[in-house]
């Protein structure tokens, strides 16, 4: 009862008092701001320490530490220097700052501020001083490469023209001076504000006053840091003179007449000016009058825009315009020199070549005895055809461009086309894609795949009918059976790719005692069972332990790193498992080439990699873009990370980098005695090899490098010139053709074994052409030495047509090949219904005093899967002459007239013309060829009947077509087993 007496009012809230309310909040507050601390030094800890383990297992724990402490010092001297510099200029701006302030609306409007800033005062000077400070100390610790070149440069041994000077003040010296000009100065700028604000917030700048409007300290110091200022000014002109000798904004790189008369001048009087300047702002300290430097920097900004813009202006309109070519000659004669020399073109060796279009049958076959070992397989269309018969199983692939590399085989030097069968996790099925599979079962790939690039046997020996289009391998299956893994020394082959280019992010491997393996090795074949394997290689960082596992548990933000049983006291984990990356890591100074090549080297798979030293400070040196220079229809989009500008006028192949496939160890060797390289080598000690260290067998697979190659090439486009009036003409300028497949890219140099004139043997050789500017016909043929072995290893050579021969370029050789009936006539039954033609490779040779292209010629159906292309006939031509063929000899037979046994032919009358369809170039039996016409009629009246949407006529015509094709093979082989030759070849259509 006395529940209903009670007062059922609620009662009030308790309010908080406000203070606790407050500490909850900054308790809050506070506790976010720790975790977002610890986070961030846990996350940087976690980054410095796992790069630590993976620099020792690599053996290049020297680089990771005197990169890391070179970049610390830079860090703490540079931001040290900043924060205190403007710390102390605002603590002596508010140390002197007036103690009486003459009452004035603005002084009232200031007070507010001053209340609210002269509690914090200290608080804030320290965060100004820390945040600048940490700004500065990132800009100066990412100097580390120009800090390390400046303490560890040599003499170039060369002088620029003007100065004076070695080229290695350009290089290694001025870079680092001017950036730490160019710091002085901010740190000026920076304290010159901080120490304006502060004066003019307590009283010490009065802009409203109209007489003493600065504080006798404000004077002081601002005259003082002006002084500075204008200072490190003078010095920046005095600077910029050097400067001038990479100058790109006129007619070419370097100093030009224009800068000799008139800028290099203006720079020196402007220095002079600049110094008087700074006298008159240190004399204000003591005349305490604004006059003298006020006009001493109203002369330095005007004199800077009559000096430096106007004068050099008019010197350029009125005295060069006029006569350029005569002004300019001999400081473009400097350019060209110093560019010959920076790119290492400057001993290429330039032969007239008459490139007779009309030969003797006899005098080209003579002249033709080294053409059965040129490569006819096309690196960047037999990927598909690779991958389909060598791929095995799914979740294996190779890369879409191969690579050429040379093997001694059967007592013969053979180019042969490889790739490595790399894992491809994209490839596993959707149900087998789990943490444990993709970073503890699928693991590594498994040996190379590799075939003869001349589509002919292991004793090189034609193939008959190219082999139905498919390779003629080298190399292939699970376990690896071929030529490569047999010529080991020893006959141990260690066929394991831990680490390639598309190898996973990261791998656990190692079992625990006693315990199962658990890698797959190699997939299941026929009953039997999948094998496994445990890597038992010296790479990657060991994970056993539990502070390891929690490293990389957060490194990678994966938990299984910890919790899961795979992870074993035996662990280990491989990551930066591309050749490439690991490379880029271990020698951040270089440079690395886009391809990485694989070579089976004393029964280890070997990834070698082109390092390069490069620089945009070369004196009068021409720039160019890196990317633009090496992109090309192989490669559209390179890429560089290390460089720290994509403009360079100096290259050289400094180091051979080598990747172990197996274990992941990487060698850098000394391959070009470069004075960076030099500087590089001095800094790490222990990090590059010398190049007399290269094993034997690893030196027979190096090769000259392809970016470099192209880079000289666009170099020689133009500078191929060395007389100045000419190359200011233009009018023998050269350009790399577009190429015939991919008309918006340049056409890729091609590596292939070629015998040049003069030479008694074959030469693996980088090649390429040249035509002239806005035309199509062919400038030059250029080639070099890419075997290490041989004494021409490096020499460019260029073969220069006459400018009065009309010798056709790659893109009018491409439209005679596509226009030519004879080439239509043999690949028509191919191509009716689900096929289509894909062109290879267009070949130049120099052959017979003269240009043989050679181009191999693919079919591939259009649709189905397991497609990919086949060769099927090999096209050539030499002069006006077009010839197709199963085999070179044949298609060079079929551009003489000649039959495989020597007698004319009927073929070889024209690019254009009708001739016969003997793949030698000998007579077709009649039957034979009223047999395919019969089946091309056939095919035509097939499509008829499939556009008519008849495909009940469809069917039945396409079955007459297909007998008539078989019917003609019959006749074919009778007529091959008869006395007369004929090398018509199976016109099947392709096979998947």
């Amino acid at each position: 009862m006395s529940g209903l007496f009670d007062d059922d009012t609620p009662e009030p809230a308790r309010r908080v008092p406000p203070a606790a309310s407050q500490q909850r909040s900054r308790a809050l507050i506070g506790t976010i701001v720790v975790l977002i601390v610890a986070f961030f030094l846990i996350s940087v800890f976690t980054s410095v320490w796992t790069d630590r383990l993976w620099f020792k297992s690599v053996g290049f724990s020297e680089v990771f530490t005197k990169v890391l402490g070179t970049k610390v010092m830079l860090f703490l001297v540079f931001g040290v220097l900043m924060a205190v510099v403007v710390g102390a200029n605002v603590a002596v701006a508010y140390r002197f700052r007036p103690l009486f302030r003459p009452a004035s609306q603005e002084q009232a409007n200031l007070d507010r501020y001053r209340e609210v800033v002269d509690p914090l005062r200290k608080w804030l000077l320290v965060a100004v001083a820390l945040v600048l400070g940490l700004f500065a100390g990132g800009s100066g610790s990412g100097q580390w490469r120009q800090y390390l070149l400046w303490r560890n440069g040599e003499p170039f041994g060369r002088k620029d023209p003007y100065f004076k000077l070695d080229v290695g003040f350009y290089v290694f010296d001025l870079p680092w001076f001017h950036y730490l000009v160019d710091f002085a100065m901010a740190v000026i700028v920076l304290s010159l504000i901080a120490a304006a604000v502060v004066h003019y917030l307590f009283g010490g700048i009065r802009l409203q006053s109209k007489q003493d409007r600065l504080s006798g300290a404000a004077q002081v110091q601002i005259s003082v840091l002006a002084g500075f200022f204008v200072l490190f000014k003078a010095l920046d002109y005095w600077l910029d003179r050097f400067n001038l000798t990479n100058d790109g904004g006129g007619l070419f790189t370097g100093i030009g007449f224009t800068d000799k008369n008139a800028v290099l001048p203006s720079k020196t009087i402007l220095a002079a000016i600049a110094l008087i300047c700074a006298v008159l702002f240190f004399a204000n300290i003591f005349r305490r009058t604004w006059l003298l430097p006020s006009v001493g920097l109203v002369l330095l900004v005007l004199s800077s825009i009559l000096l430096g813009a106007i004068w050099p202006g008019i010197v350029q309109q009125f005295q060069v315009k006029p006569s350029e070519p005569d002004k300019e000659a001999p400081y473009l004669a400097k350019n060209i020199q110093a560019t010959r020399q920076a790119y290492g073109i400057s001993n290429t060796q330039v032969t007239p070549y008459d490139a007779n279009l009309i030969q003797s049958a006899a005098q080209l076959q003579a002249d033709s005895a080294s053409l059965p070992s040129v490569r006819l397989l096309d690196p960047s269309l037999v990927s598909d055809a690779f991958e389909q018969l060598q791929q095995v199983r799914g979740y294996y692939s190779v890369p879409h461009v191969l690579d050429v590399d040379r093997y001694q085989i059967n007592g013969r030097t053979r180019d042969v086309v490889l790739a490595v069968r790399e894992l491809n996790e994209a490839g596993l099925p959707d149900t087998q894609r789990n943490w444990a599979n993709e970073h503890t079962v699928y693991t590594h790939g498994f040996g190379v795949v590799a075939a003869y690039g001349n589509m002919s046997d292991q004793n090189d020996q034609p193939v008959p009918n190219l082999n139905n289009g498919a390779p003629v391998w080298t190399e292939k299956d699970l376990p690896p059976k071929g030529e490569l893994s047999k010529i080991q020394p020893d006959g141990s082959y260690q066929a394991r790719v831990y680490f390639g280019e598309t190898s996973p992010d990261y791998s656990i491997v190692g079992k625990a005692p006693g315990g199962k393996n658990v890698e797959l090795d190699l997939p299941a074949a026929g009953a039997a069972g999948a094998e496994t394997n445990t890597y038992t290689g010296s790479g990657g960082v060991p994970v056993g332990s539990l502070f390891n596992k929690l490293l990389y548990a957060v490194k990678f933000s994966e938990p299984n790193i910890v919790l899961s049983s795979r992870v074993n006291e035996n662990s280990r984990i491989l990551y930066g498992r591309t050749p490439r990356e690991r490379v880029q890591k271990v020698a951040p100074w270089l440079t690395v080439d886009g391809d990485a090549y694989p070579a089976v080297v004393d029964g280890r798979v070997k990834w070698i990699l082109d390092g390069y030293t490069t620089t945009d400070h070369y004196p009068n040196s021409q720039k160019d873009s890196l990317r633009s220079m090496t992109s090309d229809a192989l490669q559209p989009n390179t890429t560089y990370a290390t460089l720290p500008t994509d403009e360079i006028n100096y290259m050289r192949n400094s180091v051979k980098a080598v990747v172990d496939a197996y274990d992941g160890s990487v060698k850098l060797y000394k391959w070009d005695d470069d004075p960076i390289v030099n500087a590089w080598s001095r800094a790490f000690p222990n990090a590059i090899q010398p190049k007399a260290k290269i094993p034997a067998g690893l030196l027979a697979h190096m090769r000259y490098p392809e970016d470099l190659f192209k880079v000289q090439r666009n170099m020689l486009a133009a500078y191929h010139v060395t007389d100045a009036k000419t190359f200011y003409a233009g009018d023998d300028q050269w350009k790399v053709p577009e190429d015939p497949e991919i008309r918006t890219n340049k056409q890729p140099p091609y590596r292939l074994s070629i015998k040049y004139p003069g030479s008694s043997q074959s030469e693996f050789s980088l090649t390429s052409v040249f035509v002239p500017q806005k035309r199509q016909n062919l400038a030059s043929f250029i080639a070099v030495g890419s075997d290490p072995t041989r004494p021409d290893y490096g020499k460019i050579k260029i073969l220069r047509l006459p400018s009065n021969t009309q010798v056709p370029g790659p893109s009018q050789i491409a439209n005679n090949f596509n226009n030519s009936d004879q080439i239509q006539t043999r690949v028509l039954p191919f191509t009716r219904g689900n096929a289509k033609v894909r062109y290879g490779n267009l070949l130049t040779l120099p052959v017979g005093d003269g240009l043989l292209y050679v181009q191999p010629l693919y079919i591939q159906r259009n649709t189905g899967e397991g497609t990919y292309p086949q060769l099927r006939f090999v096209l050539a031509t030499f002069g006006d002459e077009v010839g197709i063929g199963t085999t070179l000899s044949e298609a060079v037979n079929d551009v003489l007239g000649v039959s495989n046994g020597g007698g004319t032919s009927s073929a070889g009358s024209g690019g254009n013309g009708s001739g016969s369809t003997s793949g030698g170039g000998g007579a077709v039996s009649g039957d034979v060829r009223s047999l395919l016409t019969q089946a091309s009629d056939k095919f035509t009246e097939a499509q008829r009947a499939l556009r008519a949407g008849d495909l009940e006529a469809y069917a039945a015509a396409t079955k007459q077509a297909q007998d008539l094709v078989e019917q003609a093979l019959r006749a074919s082989e009778r007529s091959s087993a008869s006395p007369s030759p004929s090398g018509s070849p199976s016109p099947s259509a392709p096979s998947g």
